[in-house]
């Protein structure tokens, strides 16, 4: 009887899901067709930046990519990645990761000699936002800590919605 009452709630719950995946979608595509009509911009090639339109990184952001890079000769000149994928708790989840190469369409943020780069599409749902390196009883990681693009998320900083 228990399993009759699942396929019924999941028969339910099934268009809402459906359609939070082709919204997230939609937003992803929208995104990708603006970003595609700008030109791509690096905050480090213009002496006059609006404050709104950069991703900033904190002291212990660019702290641990420094150590990161001393200690391990793989990670050396690699470059942090910010990216915005569809999924998580609450729509839309950051994605970290060392990189050692731009795409054309990359914006690329510089502070002490250490780079984040965040590609054209991501960069709409992050401009304005700063990065941090946390250390927490449970686990260290970069995370996104103020974003104005995000309206709320999960307790684990690492998914938002969008306003």
């Amino acid at each position: 009887m228990s399993i009759s009452r699942s396929r019924i709630h999941l028969h339910r719950l099934t268009p809402f899901i459906f359609n939070r995946i082709r919204q997230n979608q939609r937003l992803l595509t929208t995104s990708s067709s603006s970003a595609v009509r700008q030109s791509p911009q690096s905050s480090s090639s213009s002496q006059e930046v609006d404050d709104s339109t950069i991703v900033r990184m904190t002291d212990n952001c660019t702290r641990r990519l420094k150590q990161l890079s001393e200690k391990e000769a793989s990670t050396e000149g690699k470059m942090l990645r910010l990216s915005v994928e569809t999924g998580g708790c609450s729509g839309f989840q950051y994605a970290f990761l060392l990189d050692d190469k731009t795409n054309s369409d990359d914006r690329v943020f510089e502070k002490e000699g250490v780079k984040l780069v965040v590609d054209n599409i991501s960069y709409d749902f992050v401009k304005g936002a700063t990065v941090d390196y946390v250390e927490e009883l449970i686990r260290s990681a970069f995370v996104v800590t103020e974003n104005p693009s995000a309206v709320g998320g999960c307790s684990c900083k690492s998914s938002f919605m969008v306003k």
